[in-house]
This record gives structure tokens, sequence and C-alpha cells, in this order.
């Protein structure tokens, strides 16, 4: 016994070791194992064909470090276990499975009571293949107009019925393209295609049904006109194995698949008592264990959505809120923000008339910068608007008005329909002043500082090992 156990306890020491070897560890981020094959599908789909700035092995790991190290502080944060980002993560799992499931039982019955219920709406009657030819005419038409759509109707008429017989095919496509009145069949030579019971109006239906196929009807009138019938085939309507395929392609174009998942997914969970979210979750696993690419790309998901939470709310936003480091970082990288040109920072104004621009002038005596936009339109009612205008940085050639009125170039003024008055207000500066006036460019090179500063703090917080000699096995594809 105990040597069946030692022989044992080997075996599992060697299916341990190979294991390891087929899929070893990486590099271990806050004491987590991170394997070759997920670092190896990353670099490879960031790197791929039509990457402009590839990376080699050794210059994507770094990268990975930094980008586990934020998923590590978002799990120690608990992000992952918010309502908001579970949701998101679970409908993620549910995107990946619902795909993979496919009722047949749910389909062909799906099918079968669509074949059943336009069956019913032909109430046994056959279905038809036909053409016409339509002369409209109005119901409110007067006597004359509508002894001249007979005139022309019968006419039509008179000339088909000279037609021989083998002839009388190709002469009804022809004259119905030449004469009728229903220019979308007249395209096709009246063809209407095929057609069964309450699919047409009662009076063009009921003389349809009276002809057999190869036959042509006497003028009929309806409520759009007279129509000429020409009956190309008609025969009952075919058995469900014979629509079988055309209902299941139409009922797969309408979703049926995903609808016979959902309905098994909800039968499943409330057999067995359990969430649909718990079925969910051991469906994707089992999916996981199976397929190496849903693994690495649900993990690859999971990890973004952490990683995109923690850096929003612990540097982004916080970034874009804290103007006093904003200003900070400004002042002491103002070299960075330098124009090439002067630029104009105010507002151009539209009035109606020049009583109104004078009065928005007065207005804007001694208004701060930032509440020239709202003081100038301050004379508008809701009811009528007599002040418009357009605030901005703008720098030559990028408003007509300012090129004249601030730059003075020899160009026209553009006035805004309707407002025929033009003038603008504000200061023409040679160098940003402060962060507000480049916000854009300063917010976001203070967004990245904080971040790499946030990011090596993370690396005195979190144990990072990884491990060269893994590395240098990563293949490349």
């Amino acid at each position: 016994m105990k040597k069946i156990a030692i022989l044992g306890a080997s075996l599992m020491m060697g299916l341990t070791a190979v294991a390891q070897t087929t899929d070893p560890v990486i590099m271990k981020i806050n004491g987590k194992n991170i394997t070759k094959s997920e670092f190896e599908y990353s670099f490879n789909k960031n790197n791929s064909d039509g990457v402009i700035d590839k990376k080699t092995v050794e210059e994507y790991v770094p990268l990975y470090v930094d980008f586990k190290l934020k998923v590590a502080e978002a799990e120690s944060q608990r992000l992952d276990t918010l309502s908001a980002i579970r949701k998101e993560l679970d409908g993620y799992k549910e995107q990946m499975v619902v795909p993979t499931i496919v009722d047949s039982a749910y389909i062909e019955r799906e099918a079968r009571a669509t074949y059943e219920q336009t069956a019913a709406r032909f109430e046994g009657q056959d279905l038809l293949t036909a053409s016409h030819i339509l002369v409209l005419m109005r119901q409110d038409a007067t006597a004359e107009q509508q002894a001249a759509a007979k005139v022309r109707i019968d006419s039509i008429y008179d000339a088909l019925k000279a037609v021989p017989k083998d002839q009388l095919v190709e002469k009804f496509a022809e004259m119905a393209k030449e004469k009728s009145d229903d220019k979308g069949s007249a395209q096709r030579g009246g063809a209407l295609g095929q057609f069964g019971k309450g699919m047409m109006i009662p009076d063009f239906e009921n003389a349809a049904y009276a002809l057999k196929a190869g036959e042509m009807s006497a003028p009929v009138k309806s409520t759009v006109g007279w129509h000429i019938i020409y009956m190309t085939d008609r025969h009952p309507f075919e058995s469900f194995e014979y629509h079988h395929d055309n209902i299941i392609k139409f009922l797969e174009q309408r979703g049926v698949k995903e609808a016979s998942a959902n309905a098994y997914l909800d039968s499943v969970a409330n057999e067995r008592k359990i969430t649909r979210v718990e079925l969910v979750d051991e469906l994707h696993k089992q999916m996981m264990e199976k397929d190496a690419d849903v693994k690495n790309l649900s993990q690859e998901y999971y990890d973004g959505t952490l990683m995109y939470e923690v850096t929003k709310k612990d540097v982004w936003d916080k970034a874009q809120q804290d103007a006093q480091g904003q200003e900070a970082y400004f002042k002491a990288h103002k070299q960075d923000y330098a124009w090439d040109a002067p630029r104009f920072i105010g507002i151009v104004i539209h009035t109606k008339d020049a009583a109104t621009m004078a009065k928005v002038k007065k207005l804007l005596k001694g208004v701060a910068e930032d509440d020239l936009a709202k003081t100038a339109v301050s004379l508008n009612n809701d009811s009528v608007k007599v002040v418009r205008v357009e605030r901005g940085i703008f720098k030559q050639g990028d408003n007509a008005n300012v090129d004249k009125l601030v730059f003075g170039q020899k160009t026209e003024l553009k006035p805004m329909s309707g407002y025929p008055e033009t003038d603008v207000w504000g200061t023409k500066v040679k160098a940003p002043r402060s962060a507000k006036d480049v916000k854009g460019h300063v917010v976001t090179d203070y967004q990245n500082e904080q971040e790499k500063l946030w990011v090596e703090g993370l690396r005195k917080k979190f144990a990072v090992e990884v491990y060269d000699d893994v590395v240098k096995t990563v293949k490349k594809n």
C-alpha cells in the first residue's frame, strides 16, 4: 500500500511539472501568477500587423506590468464587487455564452407555429402568382375621368386579346412596362410575385382567384382603378417540410437563436433553482476551460474593465477637477505651451440690429472673461433671440469675422443669418496666460503625469516578479 501511495505521489508530481512547463508563469503581480499564454496573447494582439507603434517583447513587459498593477489596485479596492461593475462583467459573460446555445427544439416549435399561422391566414386557398396592368382612377374621379380610364383599359385589353396565346406572356409584360400606372410592378413586366388570401384588395383578389393558371381576366374595377390580371401559377399552400428551411432562415434573421438561448437559460435556471447569472457563470467557466482564446479574451475584458474604472477614479477624474494642480503644471511647463502666433480670446457677437449691439457692448464693460457669453445673451428671452454669440480661443484662419475685426485681414465679414450686425469682444494675447488658455492640452499632460506618479506608487505597493527565462521563450506571431 505504501509503495502505491509513493508511486501515486510521484505521478502527481510529474503531472504537475508537465502542467507547469506547458504554460509556465511569466510574472507575479501582488502574488498573483500571470501565465506565459496570457501574456503572449496580449503581446501578439497589441503588436499585430497594422499596429503603428510595435513593441519588442522586452519593451512590452514593463507596459504589461503597469497594466496588471492597475488591475491589482482595483482588486485591492474591491471594485470588482461593485454592483455596476459586476453587472457589466456578467453582461459580458452572457454575450459570450448565448451564441453558443442553440435550443433546436425551441426553434422547431417556433418554425411550426410560424407555418401554421401563415397557413391559417390563407384559409385553405391556393397561393397565386400573377401579373397585372393598372390604369389608375381616383375614387372621386369625375364622370369624364372615369370614362377616359375605361376607354384606356379597354384599349389595352383589346390589344392583348388579339395576341396569340403562345405570345401572350411576353406581350403582357411588354405592355405592362409601357402602359401600367403601377410603376413598381411595371418595371418587372407587371409581376406581383406570390400572394394569398387577404394580401390584396378584395375586388382584385376575388377576380384573381377566379382565374386558372394561364388565363387573363377582363378589366376588373377596384378601389384604385382598373386592372387586367394574368394568372401565371396557382397551387395549394405547400407542406411544412417544403417551407421549413426558408422559415428557419426567416426566424434566424429575427433573432430566433438568441431567443432560444434565453428561453433555455431561464428554463434551466428555474429547474435547478439558481439564478440566471449563476448559470451563465458556470457555462462561461466551462467555455474558458475548453477554449484558451475564450479564457484569454475574458481575462482581457475583466482586466480592462477594472483598469479603466480604477484609473478613472484615482487619476483621470481627480486630475480633471484639480484646477490648482493644472495651473501649477502649466507654470512648470509653460515653454511647452507657447503659441506660434497670437490668439483672440473672447466672443463674436451677432445681433438683430445696431441698437441691440450697442446694448450688448454696454453690458459687457467690466465683465469677467468667463462671463462674457452669458452676459451677452442675457438680452434674449424664451420667445425672442436678439443676440447670438460664438465663444472661443481663435487663431488667424479660424473665424472670418475675427480675422477681419481682430487680426486686420482684408476679408469680408460673415454675419450670421438673421443677425446682420457683427462685432467682437475680448482680448488678443501673444501667449497663454494660464492653464485655462490651453486647458485641453494641459489637462491631458497633467493626467499623464499623475498617472505616471500613481503607477510608480503601485510598484512600491505591490510585489512584482518577472521571470526573464520565460520572457525569452515568448513566441511572436
